[in-house]
């Protein structure tokens, strides 16, 4: 079940980034994050409440890992968005993937032992998103998307990390202290620069669409680490680029290369 649940929040994953990288090509990435955030903000803090959850409270260190988590998503996000927008998705979107190797590291020095099959297929998915990034690597023309993706990866591998050190309380409280934090940081920058990026009444469906695939596979993630090694969960739930990649092929006719397709 928790392996079944990573690999959902990589398809949540996976078609919420290449929204909100192709909405970030006419929007200002940090709007697009900003609102959409705010949007799902909404839906998941009525979730909590209908629940019971905010009545029953989480430990102070539980809101201290879900505020690190929003901090870490939310410059990953603007940075990935970025990055989409810029360059290439087939190739921007496999870099980022490298961040799990942060979540994966992070596991086995804590102790846990997965099985040497488990190892080698958590190698191949590793491998299978570098190798997914292609020979552009070399491309100077993609220098800033890349560096962005680079970031967003460190980012990502991050709230890996604090998501699911935050969820051992309440995977969903987690997530309304995420989208609590990063909300408020983008509210700052909005105010003071007195400007919403543009967003209008026509944008709102889409970014709400955008926060909750987000936001459904940070809390599809969040209660998989409950129940599964981190070191295992994480990287099935970095497979997301390859919805990422699929989609910006069929939407945006996007040509890859002979081993990006394999």
């Amino acid at each position: 079940m928790p392996y079944l649940l990573a690999l959902t929040s990589s398809l949540l994953w996976g078609a919420g980034d290449f929204l909100g990288g192709t909405t970030s090509r006419r929007l200002p990435a940090v709007a697009v994050v900003g609102v959409s955030q705010a949007l799902a903000l909404v839906v998941f803090a009525l979730a909590a409440l209908l629940a019971g959850e905010i009545a029953a409270g989480m430990p102070l260190d539980g809101w201290a890992w879900s505020a690190a988590a929003g901090l870490s998503g939310m410059v990953g996000l603007v940075a990935f968005y970025s990055a989409l927008a810029r360059g290439t998705m087939g190739v921007v979107a496999p870099l980022a993937a490298l961040g799990v190797l942060v979540p994966v590291a992070v596991g086995l020095l804590a102790g846990e032992r997965p099985s040497t099959w488990q190892l080698v297929g958590a190698l191949l998915g590793v491998l299978g998103g570098v190798l997914a990034s292609g020979p552009e690597l070399t491309s100077r023309a993609a220098g800033l998307p890349m560096a962005l993706a680079l970031l967003a990866g460190l980012s990502f591998g991050l709230v890996f990390v604090f998501l699911a050190e935050g969820s051992e309380d309440s995977p969903l409280l987690t997530l309304v202290g995420m989208r609590t934090t990063s909300v408020l940081v983008l509210v700052v920058v909005a105010l003071s620069v007195r400007s919403l990026g543009g967003v209008g009444a026509r944008d709102l469906p889409m970014l709400g669409l955008i926060g909750l695939l987000d936001g459904g596979a940070n809390l599809a993630y969040a209660v998989a680490t409950t129940q599964g090694l981190l070191s295992l969960v994480a990287v099935l739930a970095s497979l997301y680029p390859a919805v990422t990649v699929v989609l910006a092929r069929l939407v945006h006719h996007e040509r890859m290369t002979r081993v990006q397709d394999l």
